[in-house]
């Protein structure tokens, strides 16, 4: 089973990369109100059962791949084609 994570800064977060990359994009004429950068984590998953699989997703989150004080995440899970 494949699983992607999406890690992104809370609102109201600072987010120093983001600001540059709006700020860059502003500069090079493109009309953007402002832009936050986050993390993508594709994973390959042993465990065929989804439930679980969502479980141990929850805990790698919050454990090691995201800061649950200052970030958000996001958990897509596929099955395997």
């Amino acid at each position: 089973m494949r699983a992607t994570v999406l890690v992104r800064p809370k609102a109201g977060i600072l987010d120093p990369q983001g600001e540059a990359v709006g700020s860059s994009l502003r500069q090079l004429g493109f009309a953007v109100e402002g832009a936050r950068v986050g993390r993508v984590v594709d994973i390959e998953l042993a465990n065929g059962d989804r439930e679980q699989a969502r479980t141990e997703l929850e805990r790698m989150c919050e454990q090691l791949l995201a800061n649950p004080l200052i970030e958000s995440y996001e958990i897509e899970l596929a099955e395997d084609a």
